[in-house]
């Protein structure tokens, strides 16, 4: 059973939660986590970059001198890759890199990264931020007790909080997104993974419920 540690919304110390086992068998698949990170990386990329190749660049309609006679090499124009100006032989053209990844094998590594944060001691458990309106100075210094200030923070809420979004967007390095839309890439990008329990009950529910589909 693994255990992490709880903390109110103001940052006071309570009990140690232990941490589902839908969620958190304490099993980390490096090799699914590898996979999951390279798709995440590879589908940011916009593919727009573009390089003209020799019948696109402008000029060279004619040779640049007679075939024989001159001494010289033979050159048919001057926009060839090996000339100043020319075009570029084999150059990046738009394109997609976008990967796939199976349903399965992406909620395999968003379990693994949560496993691995957690057996690190760098996964948290908070009670519900409910803020009724912006509340920077109170989520940072929540994040002060918590002792994550300065470091890379991935807060996770149970639902689509705007006052919490809204809240950690002035803070570097903190990002605040609901638990359902985390990946493994942004899980391992955080030092500190602080959870809402609300989200932690939701995300085992959800686990069995599927499980339960599958069978």
């Amino acid at each position: 059973m693994i255990e992490a540690p709880h903390y109110s919304a103001a940052g006071a110390s309570k009990k140690a939660v232990a941490l589902p086992e839908a969620l958190f068998d304490g099993t980390v698949n490096q090799d699914v986590l590898h996979r999951a990170v390279i798709t995440f990386l590879s589908n940011q990329r916009q593919g727009t970059s573009n390089t003209l190749t020799r019948s696109e660049v402008s000029g060279g309609n004619q040779k640049p001198w007679r075939q024989k006679g001159t001494g010289r090499a033979r050159q048919g124009s001057t926009r060839a890759p090996h000339w100043r100006h020319g075009g570029i032989a084999h150059g990046p053209h738009p394109r997609s890199y976008r990967l796939a990844i199976p349903k399965k094998m992406r909620q395999l590594a968003k379990k693994s990264a949560l496993n691995a944060r957690a057996r690190e001691g760098a996964l948290v458990i908070v009670d519900a931020l409910g803020y009724e309106k912006p509340k920077t100075k109170d989520l940072a210094a929540l994040l002060k007790k918590l002792d994550a200030t300065g470091k890379k923070v991935l807060v996770l809420t149970a639902t689509d909080s705007h006052n919490v979004y809204l809240s950690g967007r002035n803070i570097p390095d903190v990002h605040v997104m609901r638990f359902a839309d985390a990946t493994a890439y942004e899980i391992l990008w955080a030092q500190t993974v602080v959870l809402e329990i609300e989200a932690l009950d939701e995300g085992a529910a959800t686990k069995d419920a599927k499980e339960a589909s599958d069978a």
